[in-house]
């Protein structure tokens, strides 16, 4: 089944979820091993690599929300309260949120420090802005901020997920790994 359904997702949205999950986690690695590195080609060379991933998320959160748009979204358990809910479509947005806007504000940041951003060195893509320290540094806190909220967020949905397969013991987690369904 490639498209959701009112009970499960469908295997295009599963398959995006986790090529994003490991896509993120690659991403971070790549970002805090960089931070760590003195200036040098060894740290250009991770952030290349950094930029490219943070393209390709960027395109794969554009696909996952069009896609999202078109198709139905799995019913959330009968038991879960109103503020559950809530806090569950509020931990969505920010992750979206966060999946579109990290990935711009370091393209803004390169921009500014008039870096290069190329995907994978198959092209480079256009400034955002003209480069100025000013954009740098406010685009930079902003990067660093969005970084810690998305992974706040990814932590809470981590949580929330083990809770509803653990203690809940429903069907939230298992309709979005991509294995066959017991039924």
């Amino acid at each position: 089944m490639l498209r959701n359904s009112k009970h499960a997702w469908g295997a295009v949205s599963q398959w995006l979820h986790w090529l994003i999950v490991v896509l993120l986690v690659m991403q971070y690695s790549l970002g805090w091993l960089a931070a760590s590195l003195p200036p040098g080609l060894d740290k250009l060379v991770l952030l290349s690599r950094h930029k490219s991933l943070g393209i390709l998320i960027l395109a794969l959160a554009a696909m996952r929300l069009g896609w999202r748009a078109l198709n139905p979204t799995p019913a959330m358990p009968a038991g879960m309260t109103v503020s559950v809910r809530r806090l569950a479509h509020v931990t969505h947005a920010l992750m979206y949120a966060g999946l579109l806007a990290l990935p711009l504000s370091g393209w803004i940041m390169s921009s500014a420090r008039n870096f290069p951003v190329a995907f994978f060195n198959l092209f480079q893509l256009p400034d955002l802005v003209s480069p100025g320290e000013s954009v740098y540094l406010v685009s930079r806190t902003i990067h660093v901020g969005l970084t810690w909220l998305l992974l706040a967020s990814v932590a809470l949905h981590i949580l929330a997920a083990l809770k509803h397969h653990f203690l809940d013991r429903d069907d939230v987690l298992r309709r979005m790994l991509p294995l066959p369904r017991r039924h």
